[in-house]
Formats: C-alpha cells, structure tokens, sequence
C-alpha cells in the first residue's frame, strides 16, 4: 500500500528503484513478437524529401538554403546516423542515444505558416529523413492557448514537439521506463540545442503545458503517446539582435498529489504520467518560491576535503561549428572500455563543455543552453582511473569550477556491482553521477518537477556524450542502477535521489 504522507513522485520513484534482493524477479525475458517498431507511419499526407539538402555545400539558391537550415536541424536533433544489418530487422542508430536501442521519441514540427511549409502539422519521418504534413489548418492559435499565449510564440513561425511513445520502452523497462524516456529526450533536447546553433535558430523549451490540449491538437492516443516538450524556434536570420529575446525556460507545477490510491505494477508508468499532466486552464504557479540566492552557490562545501580546481580552455569546435556537427553525427554509445586511465586534462574539458556553456560564445553557441532548472541538479564523479588525480567519489562545484573529495577510495568492483554486473561501471576511468533533492524539487514545481529532473539530467548527458567523443573518449550513460546502494557505497548524502549515470573511459573499439 502507498504511502499517504509521500508525493506521487517520491511514490513513484521508490517504486521503480532496483534492488539486489528483488531485481532478479523483476527481469523475466521479453516478449520478442511484440517488439515495438521504432518508427511512425502516416498513411496520408504530403510529403517534403528533406535528404537533397544534406549536402555540405551551401547551395545559391535562398530557398534552397532554408530547406539545407532545416534538413540539417533534424538531422543533426534526431536522424539516422547508421544501419546495421541483423538475421532480423536491421538495427537504426540516431543523432541522439536512448536506452537499448528503443528511441520512444517523436519529433513534429507545427508551422504558422512559412515560405517554406505551409501552416498545420508535420511529424519527422527519421527512418527516410523527411516531413510529413498531415495536418493542413491554422492551428497556431491552438498551440498557443495550451501554452497560456507563451510570450515565445508570438513572433516565431515554427515551434518542434517531442512527444514519447511509452510502449517503445516499456516494452523492456516496464513501469521503470518513464525514467529512461525523459533522459532520452533529454539527450533529444541537448542535440536540438546544439544543432539549433549551427543552423541560426534560437530554441526556448517549454515544459509546462495543457498536456490535453496538446495531444489533442496532435491528434494522440494519449494512453500510448504523450507531448513532453514545446520548443519555439526563433530564425536568427530573420530576427535583428534589436528583437531577440532570451526566454527562461517554463517548467509549470502540477499538483502535490498523495491521495493516489493502490497502484499495480505495470500500471504504474501511465498513472504517474496522467498525475503529472496539468489540466487546469489558468496557469499555475509554483507552490515555494524558492530563494534565487540559493541557486548562486554550490550546494556541498565539506571541510577539510581534497580540492581540485577544474578551470581549463574551451574545447575547439572549428569554424562554423564544424567539428561540432561531425561529432553529433559519429557519436556512439561505446559498448567496452580498455580500463586504462583517462586524464586530468580530459576531465576538465569534459566537465568545462557541459557546465560552462558561457565560455563558447566566440565559437558562437547558444550562451544560454535551455533547462528547465539546473540549480536542482547536482553532480557527482566515481573516480577509478583519472592520471592526475586520486581515486575517490568527489562533488563537482560548477561555479567554483572544482572537483571535493568526499570519499577516498578506489570503487571499481563496487561499481561493477552497482551498475548491475556492467563492465562499463568496471572498467570506466570516471563515472558521473547526476542527482536530486526530490522533495525539496517537489516542493519548488510540484510532482511534474520529475519530468523536469530527468529532462535536464539527460540534457548535461549529452553534452557530456559529444565532449567524450570529441577528445575520442568512450562515453556511454546507464539509466539502470541500484538506488539506494549507490548513495550508501560512494558517500552521496541520503536526500540526493539519482537519476543517472554517465560512465567515460579508454574505448576497447574505435
């Protein structure tokens, strides 16, 4: 039975944790005839062949320049990078990584109306790089309303939905699952940033939304899908700095809610998802307010710990962020590491990309990446093999720019074990660790604040996923872990909840 006194997302996340008596029960196989297609078809609609415009050259053509802008935005957010051939299906990998290869993402562009797609609806077809206008009607007006009339689409023309399919991953994950679709689309959401940057437009997320309206105006089975995120895109060539505005992401609250009655497994996923959802057609407020002053300072400060100051030059992106679209398309979840040491140098620059983001503008990257709040978020780092540093579980400090040691001691089978017998958390030089104080974020947005939490946690991963592959480090997030224990194990205060795992090494295979 529940327990009363508890949120529906402390509930839920007590619930879904794995534990060493009970996670042997909890994995029966799977049911391969019903696998779930990664794909969605429509059956009607106009179709626009985006891959003419994947061509590095810049055609002459102003038109032909918007479709090459475009084309190479979805490509580089959430296309297809590789096939690889199987006795069955072949196997698609994408820009972005999800759990097991599942990708419950969808992607649809809605437009007001542009030179280049008509106003109405669009759904990203990946698996032949093209969109599909299935939905001819003004239905910009729509869109707005279940955003209470966001000030970011009053001047815009194309707003990006990512919606989740839930089955794709509860296939495998089952009630667990939610987690994983989040920190999916989180990686979705760091690759529609970055890419945005190299093609000139400016994303603003929304995260708070009349979710029924929203799946309504998407034409959705909302038991089988569901909208996650609003992006606004604002066109960087069209606008003058004089109109641009920066827009601070809206994560909106749902209620508190602890009259949930008695939930089944396998019903947990849905159940969670529709307590989250906001109904209400009056915006809602946040329920605490919470000090700005308390976001402006590192969370943990332990006296007398081992410090390491983790300040270092921005990583080199090329001109036009060259270098930086070629790594979205060759990045790999990397499958073996040598267990050989990484460096201190390399730490640094992977932790400077993804949590300094201010130090990119000369290479012209979006100085404001968008999360939802990142003062919630804390960082953690297992490390085993690090030249230059001693082994241990530190606290990364990212406005003081330095690592503190709050455990000394050399953890690789402790996270072998950890990591659920992975050779991934064995042979890792550094594993990373991101957490949160799950009440005190309840407090802030209410239960929907866990979809921001793994949002923002998925987010910083694929920073860190593109950081790795750039300096030609293995680099692979784990969404599957033991709770409880990892806290207990590494020294992580008891209030952190984890939400996941980034491990970084030496790969066995190029």
């Amino acid at each position: 039975m529940p327990n009363f006194a508890t949120s529906i997302a402390t509930h839920y996340h007590e619930r879904t944790k794995y534990h060493p008596q009970t996670i042997a029960a909890k994995n029966q196989g799977l049911d391969w005839s019903k696998q779930p297609i990664p794909f969605k078809e429509y059956k009607i609609g106009q179709s626009y062949d985006l891959t003419p415009y994947l061509s590095e050259t810049s055609p002459s053509d102003p038109q032909a320049q918007e479709w090459q802008r475009l084309s190479r935005l979805l490509g580089c957010s959430y296309g297809l990078t590789a096939k690889i051939p199987t006795m069955g299906n072949p196997i698609y990998l994408r820009s972005a990584p999800s759990a097991g290869g599942l990708y419950p993402a969808e992607v649809y562009l809605i437009s007001r109306g542009t030179a280049l797609l008509p106003p109405g609806l669009y759904n990203y077809q990946a698996q032949n790089h093209s969109l599909v206008h299935f939905w001819d009607d003004e239905v910009w007006s729509k869109l707005q309303q279940a955003c209470w009339f966001h000030t970011a689409l009053e001047n815009t023309q194309l707003a990006i939905i990512t919606t989740a399919i839930f089955y794709r991953s509860s296939w495998r994950y089952e009630d667990r699952a939610y987690r994983r679709i989040f920190l999916d689309t989180g990686h979705l959401l760091g690759n529609i940033e970055l890419a945005c940057s190299i093609n000139h437009y400016r994303p603003h997320l929304i995260g708070g939304f009349q979710d029924h309206l929203l799946n309504k105006l998407l034409y959705l089975e909302p038991e089988e899908e569901g909208v996650i995120t609003v992006i606004p895109l604002t066109d960087l060539l069209e606008q003058t700095q004089e109109k641009l505005v920066t827009y601070k992401p809206t994560a909106l609250p749902s209620p508190i809610q602890t009259d949930y009655p008695a939930i089944a497994d396998g019903e947990l996923l849905s159940y969670f998802h529709q307590a989250t959802a906001i109904q209400t057609s009056e915006s809602p407020q946040p329920f605490i307010n919470l000090s700005d002053a308390q976001s402006l300072e590192d969370k943990y400060n332990f006296p007398f710990c081992l410090k390491v100051s983790t300040k270092t030059v921005p990583i080199d992106w090329g001109k036009e962020l060259y270098d930086l679209e070629k790594t979205i398309l060759r990045r790999r979840s990397t499958r073996a590491y040598t267990g050989g040491n990484l460096t201190l140098e390399e730490l640094k620059s992977l932790l400077h990309f993804t949590y300094q983001p201010q130090d990119y503008l000369s290479q012209e990257l979006d100085p404001i990446p968008d999360y939802f709040d990142l003062s919630l978020i804390e960082t953690f780092i297992a490390v085993s093999g690090v030249t230059g540093i001693d082994s241990g579980c530190y606290y990364y400090a990212p406005k003081a720019q330095e690592l503190r040691q709050i455990r000394f001691k050399n953890f690789r089978q402790e996270l072998h074990y950890l990591c659920l017998g992975q050779e991934l958390g064995r042979d890792a030089g550094a594993i990373i660790f991101h957490t949160a104080d799950l009440q005190k974020a309840v407090e802030k947005y209410g239960d929907r604040v866990y979809r921001y939490l793994h949002l923002d946690a998925g987010h910083l991963g694929q920073r860190l996923n593109l950081a790795a592959i750039q300096l030609n480090l293995g680099v692979s997030g784990i969404g599957g872990f033991f709770d409880d224990q990892v806290n207990e194990v590494l020294g992580i205060p008891d209030a952190e909840a984890v939400l996941y795992l980034t491990t970084l090494g030496r790969p066995r295979y190029q």
